[in-house]
C-alpha cells in the first residue's frame, strides 16, 4: 500500500479535476453553500452531482476524525470500524490523523478526504465550504445523544463563578469549535456582558485535551470545553475529576457529525452510510473508547434540523460561512 501522503496526493489530483469543472458559479439554488455546489432539494447540504464526470469512485478511501485529542488514540479506536468499512465498500480505507479543524476542512474541500467526523462547530463550515454531507452522529444505546459546553477551573483558583473570570485568562480551543469558542463567546456576551479582550484575556490551546490538561495542571485559570472529551479523559485517568471544577454547563448540543464528500458516487455514498448503521459495536475498539462517554451506536440525523441551534449561535457571533 502507498504511503498516506501518496494516497492523499493521488486522491487530490483525481478530485481536483472534477472540482475544476465546477469552478464557475452554477445557476442553481445554493443558500449559504459555496458557488461550486447546488442545493435543489433545500436540505442545506450540497447535492450529489448529476454529471457523471463530476463523480469520483476512489480505490482508497481516506477517513478522518475530528482532532479533539491525540490522533494516535483515535487511530486505534477507529481500527475495527474501518475494517468493517473496508468490507462494506470493497475499498481500502486509511485513517488520516488531522491536527486541526481548518486542515480537516481543507482536506475535504480539496478532495483529499472522503469520509469524516467533523466536530459540532466546524460542521457548518465543512458543509458550506467543503461539500460535506453529514448523515449520522453517535448516540447512547437508549438513543440519547449530545454533549454540553462547560467552563471549568481548578480548586483553589479563586474563581467561584463565571463573573470571577473577569481580569483573568480564559482558554478557548479554536475559532471553529462550538464548545471551545463559539458557544461560550455567545453565552458570555449575552448572559454575563463579558467580551474577550475587554473583560478577560482569551488564549487558544488548539484542542480540548490541551485546555483540560492546562486547567488540571493550573496552566490556565479557566477554559471552555466539551464535557464529552473531559469525561473520556477522566475515564482513561488522563486527569482526575477532583482536579477540575465546573463553573457553567450549557444546554445539550449535537456531537460530532459523520458523513461523506458530496461528489462520491451515489452507490458508494450509500455503502458508506449503510456501514455506519449496520456496524455491530459490541466488543470493538470503537465501543472500548466511546462507551466512556456513554456512546454505543450511530443514529441518522439531518444537518438542517440537528445543527439549527449551532447556526443560530454562529449568527449571534457574526460567523460567516464564506470560503477563504
Amino acid at each position: 500500500m502507498n504511503t498516506i501522503s501518496n494516497l492523499l496526493l493521488g486522491a487530490s489530483a483525481a478530485v481536483l479535476v472534477s472540482f475544476g469543472s465546477m469552478a464557475a458559479a452554477q445557476d442553481c439554488p445554493r443558500g449559504d453553500l459555496d458557488k461550486r455546489f447546488c442545493d435543489a432539494d433545500g436540505d442545506l447540504i450540497a447535492d450529489i452531482p448529476t454529471d457523471p464526470a463530476q463523480l469520483v469512485d476512489p480505490d482508497t478511501l481516506i477517513f478522518a476524525f475530528t482532532p479533539v485529542e491525540d490522533p494516535a488514540v483515535y487511530k486505534s479506536a477507529w481500527s475495527d470500524f474501518l475494517t468493517h468499512l473496508e468490507k462494506e465498500t470493497g475499498k481500502s480505507v486509511v485513517f488520516f490523523p488531522v491536527q486541526n479543524n481548518a486542515a480537516q476542512i481543507e482536506a475535504m474541500r480539496s478532495g483529499r478526504l472522503h469520509i469524516a467526523g467533523f466536530n459540532t462547530g466546524s460542521n457548518p463550515l465543512a458543509v458550506n465550504c467543503a461539500g460535506f454531507r453529514s448523515f449520522a452522529i453517535m448516540a447512547s444505546k437508549d438513543g440519547s445523544f449530545g454533549y454540553e459546553m462547560e467552563i471549568i477551573t481548578y480548586p483553589g483558583s479563586g474563581i467561584e463563578k463565571v463573573e470571577d473570570i473577569k481580569g483573568k485568562q480564559l482558554a478557548f480551543t479554536s475559532p471553529t469549535s462550538n464548545s471551545g469558542f463559539k458557544a461560550p463567546s455567545a453565552i458570555l456576551k449575552a448572559d454575563y456582558d463579558m467580551i474577550p479582550e475587554r473583560d478577560f484575556e482569551p488564549v487558544f490551546s488548539g484542542k480540548h485535551d490541551n485546555s483540560i490538561l492546562g486547567v488540571a495542571n493550573k496552566d490556565y485559570p479557566a477554559a471552555s470545553i466539551a464535557n464529552s472529551v473531559m469525561h473520556r479523559m477522566i475515564s482513561r485517568d488522563v486527569v482526575k475529576s477532583d482536579q477540575l471544577v465546573s463553573l457553567y454547563k450549557s444546554q445539550t448540543f449535537p456531537t460530532t457529525g459523520y458523513g461523506t464528500a458530496h461528489n462520491l458516487t451515489p452507490e458508494l455514498q450509500e455503502k458508506i452510510r449503510n456501514a455506519f448503521f449496520n456496524f455491530n459495536w459490541e466488543g470493538t475498539s470503537l465501543e472500548a473508547e466511546f462507551s466512556k462517554s456513554d456512546e454505543g451506536q450511530f443514529i441518522p440525523i439531518t444537518y438542517k434540523e440537528f445543527w439549527e441551534v449551532i447556526r443560530k449561535i454562529d449568527a449571534a457571533n457574526g460567523v460567516s460561512y464564506a470560503c477563504e
